[in-house]
C-alpha cells in the first residue's frame, strides 16, 4: 500500500494522532505526515503511505495556504486563544481596510520571523515549549520565510469589546508560524494582538476540497476501496522533467546504476526516471557534469 492521502485534519486532535489512528486503520507502520497542524487549527494534512514516505520532505518543501482570523485588543502566552492574556489594550476606533493593507504589505515577500516560544523549534537540544513551560527564557533563532501573498478578507469591530477582527488569506513557504504573521500584523499597527481561528486550504499541492476524512479512510478500508484515496507520488514530482525508462535501463536502476549524460535527453539538475507508467526513482547530475546518480529510489519493483 503505496501513496499519499490529503487528510482534512479536525480539530482536538494532533497531528501525530493522525498518524497513529491511519497506522492502526490501514495495518502498517510506514505512515507520516508532511507538516504539523497545531490541534486547534484544521486543514489540509498530506498523509504519505508505504514508499511515498519518501517524499515526505517534498510535500513539505510546497508552499501553503491559509485562511486565518486575527483578533487585535489582547495578547496571549501562545499567540493564540489556547495562551493566558498577557497584554490588553482597547482599540477605541477601528482600522480601515486601507490601513491594514499597507500594514499587510510590510509582511509580504521574504521576510524575518522569530519563531513563538510555545512552538517545537529546538535550541540547546530543548524545543521552545518546554523553556516555556518551565517558565525560563531562551533567545530564539531568527528564520527567513517568504510571504507569497498576505491579503485581507473582510474586517469587523466590536464596539461593545473593542476589538477588531480581521479575516486573512496567507500563502507562505515552509516554516511560516501564521499566528507569529497574525501578531506581528497586529504589532505593526500598534496593538497587541492573537489568531483566533485557522485553517490550512493548501498543502503539499493538495486543496482542501480534495481531502478525506478519517472516517472516510477507515469506510473505504472496510469496503476495500481504500487504493481509491492514494494518490500516486508523481502528483507531488511534478516539477521534475521525466525519463522514460527502456526495460534494460530499468533494470539497472534498480541495481543502482549511474546513467551517462548521453543516455538522457535532459539538461536538468533533477530528473524523474519512470517505468510503466510510474516514477521509481529521482536521479541528480554529478559534479563531473557527464553522468547522473540516484538520489532518491522509491520502487524496485
Amino acid at each position: 500500500m503505496n501513496g499519499i492521502i490529503p487528510l482534512f485534519k479536525e480539530r482536538g486532535i494532533t497531528s501525530h494522532d493522525c498518524v497513529s489512528k491511519i497506522r492502526k486503520i490501514l495495518h502498517t507502520k510506514k505512515v507520516g505526515h508532511s507538516g504539523t497542524l497545531d490541534p486547534n487549527v484544521d486543514g489540509v494534512l498530506p498523509i504519505a503511505i508505504g514508499s511515498a514516505t519518501k517524499v515526505v520532505e517534498l510535500l513539505m518543501e510546497s508552499g501553503k495556504m491559509y485562511k486565518g482570523e486575527l483578533l487585535i485588543g489582547y495578547a496571549t502566552t501562545t499567540q493564540d486563544l489556547d495562551g493566558e492574556i498577557i497584554e490588553s489594550k482597547p482599540l477605541t476606533q477601528p482600522f480601515t481596510d486601507q490601513q491594514i493593507k499597507e500594514q499587510m504589505l510590510k509582511l509580504t515577500g521574504d521576510i524575518i520571523q522569530i519563531p513563538p516560544m510555545y512552538s517545537a523549534i529546538k535550541v540547546n537540544g530543548r524545543k521552545l515549549y518546554e523553556y516555556a513551560r518551565a517558565g525560563e527564557t531562551v533567545e530564539r533563532p531568527k528564520r527567513q520565510i517568504h510571504i507569497s501573498r498576505f491579503d485581507l478578507i473582510s474586517s469587523t469591530y466590536d464596539e461593545e469589546n473593542q476589538q477588531q477582527r480581521v479575516r486573512f488569506e496567507a500563502e507562505c513557504s515552509k516554516g511560516t508560524y501564521i499566528r507569529t504573521l497574525a501578531v506581528d500584523l497586529a504589532n505593526l499597527l500598534g496593538y497587541p494582538g492573537v489568531m483566533s481561528d485557522l485553517t490550512r486550504i493548501k498543502s503539499g499541492g493538495f486543496n482542501i476540497d480534495q481531502t478525506v476524512t478519517l472516517a472516510d479512510i477507515q469506510s473505504a478500508m472496510d469496503n476495500g476501496t481504500i487504493d481509491a484515496l492514494l494518490n500516486p507520488i508523481d502528483i507531488v514530482l511534478t516539477q521534475y522533467p521525466k525519463i522514460e525508462l527502456t526495460e534494460k535501463q530499468w533494470k539497472g536502476v534498480q541495481n543502482g546504476m549511474w546513467m551517462r549524460l548521453s543516455e538522457i535527453d535532459s539538461s536538468a539538475d533533477t530528473i524523474a526516471m519512470r517505468y510503466n507508467n510510474e516514477i521509481k526513482a529521482l536521479y541528480s547530475r554529478h559534479e563531473d557534469d557527464n553522468s547522473y546518480k540516484p538520489l532518491k529510489m522509491f520502487s524496485v519493483q
